[in-house]
């Protein structure tokens, strides 16, 4: 077993991690022990009970956060020239095509966000293997293939986050900054949460929601108690 460290073993003084807390009080105790000398991320840990190996129990789905993501997303526009004007008057930060495929197949990826339209994806399809694994492939469900270029880098620019569950059934996301008050976190936190609930899968059974923990990017986790989120 990893020997923990002085500040982990303090961090675990100050809360019962085998205790349900509700989400305020979660947020208050991460925030108590984070250490980081950075402005950490606030991650959510929600466990599913869906199998996403059937198409018909996978959760995937989009939410603006009130509060913003506290971070500026680097967005690549990949259009026709006819969008590039409409793109850059929306905030995009890189706005064109060819040359950023040409510049994506040779390993460039330093953007958050690539948007694009219907009709350039026939293109962006050979950068499945390079854009995949890093989340980065432009996708309907997800809004970023669409007509309307601008609502989308606007959307992206004001607060929009996807998430996904992944094999294990569990969907992990950043929803803050640590920085962010607690209740404009917690406002952040219920925007996603209320969404996951929205999104239950009709085939999947049983208690849906099984267990929702909260953390720092360095921090021990924290449980909530999820009756204490639902609407």
């Amino acid at each position: 077993m990893a020997k923990k460290s002085k500040k982990q073993q303090e961090a675990l003084k100050k809360y019962d991690a085998s205790k349900e807390y509700t989400l305020e009080e979660a947020i208050k105790i991460v925030k108590d022990i984070t250490y980081t000398n950075f402005d950490a991320s606030f991650d959510l840990d929600v466990r599913l009970g869906v199998d996403p190996r059937k198409a018909n129990q996978m959760v995937r789905g989009t939410v603006t956060l009130p509060y913003g993501t506290g971070k500026t997303k680097k967005v690549l526009v990949l259009c026709t020239e006819d969008k590039e004007e409409e793109a850059k008057a929306a905030g995009a930060d890189y706005v064109g095509l060819d040359e950023y495929i040409t510049k994506i197949k040779g390993g460039w990826t330093d953007v958050d966000v690539i948007i694009t339209m219907p009709s350039v994806m026939p293109k962006i399809g050979a950068l499945g293997r390079i854009l995949g694994p890093r989340g980065l492939m432009p996708n309907p469900k997800t809004g970023t293939v669409t007509m309307d270029i601008a609502k989308a880098v606007q959307e992206v620019k004001a607060g929009k986050i996807d998430f996904k569950v992944d094999k294990y059934g569990i969907i992990h996301t950043s929803v803050a900054r640590m920085s962010f008050p607690v209740e404009n976190i917690m406002g952040n936190a219920l925007e996603v949460l209320h969404m996951i609930e929205k999104l239950k899968p009709s085939a999947a059974k049983g208690t849906y929601m099984k267990s929702v923990s909260v953390s720092s990017t360095m921090s021990p986790g924290v449980k909530v108690d999820a009756k204490t989120i639902s609407k």
